[in-house]
């Protein structure tokens, strides 16, 4: 099954953990020093936060997925999409181990399809992914 997946570039951490927990009527499922995550089940939904320097937005969209196997039918709609599509295997980002599908829309937002493979304890160096027109949370800053 798929959740709709956002990550959100933030000045301040706790004033938005405070509003997004109020909005969500929910506490973080993560929280970190520079991150918190909540998974949500109404809506469905992986919604992050995160004030790691990055410019402040909308960071990227995508879609998790429960298994290996959804993440390859997900790619095949990316690919049908007729847009550039980057592979990211084992990648460490998000306090997370995932395999991932990385792409960019024709308006520019980054996307990302992604299968978690375990939780990791920092938020991750992961290798830049070079999309043209769209930075994701693991790319370094330029």
């Amino acid at each position: 099954m798929k959740r709709f997946h956002v990550h959100i570039a933030v000045d301040d951490l706790e004033k938005n953990i405070r509003f997004y927990s109020a909005l969500f009527q929910a506490e973080p499922s993560v929280q970190k020093d520079d991150y918190a995550k909540w998974m949500l089940d109404d809506p469905r939904i992986n919604f992050a936060i995160s004030a790691r320097g990055n410019r402040l937005g909308l960071n990227h969209l995508g879609l998790q997925v429960d298994s290996g196997e959804e993440l390859e039918q997900v790619n095949q709609g990316l690919s049908a999409a007729a847009l550039p599509v980057t592979a990211q295997k084992q990648a460490a980002c998000c306090y997370a181990r995932s395999d991932k599908y990385w792409t960019v829309d024709p308006q520019g937002i980054a996307w990302e399809a992604f299968h978690t493979l375990s939780d990791i304890p920092t938020f991750g160096k992961d290798t830049a992914i070079q999309i043209k027109s769209a930075s994701s949370c693991c790319q370094p800053a330029e």
